[in-house]
């Protein structure tokens, strides 16, 4: 691949393809964006009705110094787009025999919380943090999770760190070495399921969340987290990039081994290099023809584990209910069981957790005055579980309802006037997501890393991916960084030394 290319496609333009898409006309590249939906934003989506306004996915930001180094790759500052509100607690956590705790980044509060559980739990705290320390500074500081593993030997190069840092064990083990309330152990050990992961499996490389919270803080954005999708995309136009709407793409042109362009509408764009901020398993099941695929045929692509999917319910409520902070998490009694069911495929069970994000308690603007913006999300199996959504969203929503009114919400439907579902169908239909999933593929140990689809396709040159797919995986932090690995993959792919160097600073430097 000697010819430097001028020109590159991104096919979908969630957090993933805005970062690229902004990386690489930074770099002197014409990008242009093919966008399926009438907006950008992929599954971070925004739904606005009768005064409401609900983010439809990402609910939260961490890690923002690496936003920042999009805008930094880029000139510019993450401040100058951004109004960014720390919040605290991170989430508010309900157990099922009533008790919560408010989880934050505050050592001394969280510890006084604990003790009121388990003393020695508390006394470990300190240690847990120290211990986990090193997987934060192997993935976020020395920057593992912006450079690609698509060769053994890189692959074999870690797995003496990985070996020292413990990043075999699951999430979950990992959290029982230190605490054995439950309250606590879950608290540390839940996160992998923000990023589609099943906790008792994951392997302890994303044990180090809870240390980059604590460190880097959470937050959220004025005018809800659909304000960042708007700034990445003001930014990409502002450097002279080209974002064409209602361009699903129907295939991928592949010319003499080499992704060539994409055809949307009818219409081919031809360009030097795709890449796909679509769905892995869509892309490579949908968009490039069998022949094309020596390495993920559709055996393959089908035999992949892909994430759980979610159902949401977006309620527009004119009634406030102060016990919901910003982030509440309501959980079960049954935790692996119910985890369990969710990633086995079960019939979607009786019991069920959630995680309701309420916007309107950082920023009001997002409902009309005294009323409610929430969304309500509950982990359900994806598509490949005999559920069928057609006959029962309606019966689930009503139980979900029924909950949260028994739960403490009173009230709730007299006063809600804004109801929207989103499940697992829609999750297929309205995104591209194989078996509906909602994080792509499932972060385990033996699908992270080099086990992941690569940044650049093993099958077809020019052929880039970016997003939750492939490497480092879902979670805004992970696609964003995956946006660097996969720049990084072309840079080398091209041997593009006259393109600007990529942002190399340091994240935990860049936040200080």
């Amino acid at each position: 691949m000697s010819k430097q290319p001028k020109t590159a496609l991104v096919i979908g333009s969630g957090f993933g393809g805005l970062a690229v898409a902004n990386r690489l006309q930074a770099a002197g590249m014409q990008v242009t964006i093919l966008e399926k939906r009438a907006l950008i934003g992929g599954r971070a989506y925004q739904l606005k009705d009768a005064g409401y306004t609900f983010d439809m996915g990402p609910s939260l930001i961490t890690a923002p110094a690496i936003i920042d180094a999009v805008f930094q790759a880029a000139g510019q500052r993450l401040e100058d787009y951004l109004d960014l509100i720390p919040l605290d607690p991170f989430y508010r956590i309900y157990f099922h025999d009533g008790t919560y705790l408010d989880y934050n980044g505050d050592p001394e509060e969280m510890k006084a919380q604990m003790r009121r559980f388990n003393a020695d739990d508390a006394d470990r705290y300190d240690a847990f943090m120290e211990a986990i320390k090193p997987v934060y500074d192997t993935v976020i500081t020395d920057r593992l999770g912006a450079r690609p593993f698509d060769t053994v030997r890189s692959m074999v190069d870690f797995v003496p760190r990985a070996m020292r840092l413990k990043a075999y064990l699951p999430v979950s083990a990992y959290a029982r070495r230190y605490f054995k309330d439950f309250r606590h152990h879950f608290m540390f050990s839940f996160h992998p399921l923000f990023i589609g992961g099943h906790p008792f499996r994951s392997p302890s490389v994303y044990i180090m969340i809870p240390y980059l919270e604590r460190e880097e803080g959470v937050w959220f954005t004025k005018g809800g987290m659909y304000s960042l999708v708007e700034a990445f995309g003001k930014l990409f136009i502002d450097q002279g990039g080209h974002i064409e709407t209602n361009a699903e793409v129907s295939s991928i042109v592949v010319e003499n081994g080499k992704a060539v362009g994409a055809i949307a509408n009818g219409t081919r764009y031809d360009a030097d290099l795709v890449i796909s901020n679509a769905d892995v398993g869509h892309t490579y099941r949908h968009l490039i023809a069998p022949e094309h695929r020596r390495t993920w045929t559709d055996k393959k692509v089908d035999n992949l584990d892909y994430s759980m999917s979610c159902f949401l319910l977006y309620l527009g409520v004119r009634k406030q209910y102060p016990q919901l902070e910003h982030h509440t998490l309501i959980l079960a009694e049954r935790y692996k069981g119910l985890i369990d069911d969710i990633f086995g495929h079960a019939p979607l069970p009786d019991d069920f957790s959630m995680y309701l994000h309420v916007p309107t308690r950082t920023d009001p603007d997002m409902a009309p005055p005294g009323c409610e913006s929430m969304y309500v999300l509950i982990p359900v199996s994806n598509l490949r579980s005999e559920t069928d959504w057609n006959e029962t969203t309606e019966p689930f929503t009503e139980k979900v309802l029924d909950f949260l009114e028994a739960w403490g919400l009173d009230d709730l439907r007299a006063h809600t006037e804004v109801l929207h579902a989103f499940t697992p169908l829609d999750f297929e239909r309205e995104l591209n997501a194989y078996a509906g999933n909602a994080f792509a593929i499932e972060p385990k140990l033996t699908q992270t890393a080099y086990f992941r689809p690569h940044n650049g396709s093993e099958d077809v040159d020019g052929l880039y991916f970016v997003g939750g797919g492939t490497h480092p995986g879902a979670g805004v932090p992970g696609v964003l960084l995956s946006a660097e690995a996969t720049e990084y993959t072309i840079r080398r792919d091209y041997n593009l030394d006259a393109m600007p160097v990529p942002n190399e600073t340091p994240v935990a430097e860049a936040v200080s």
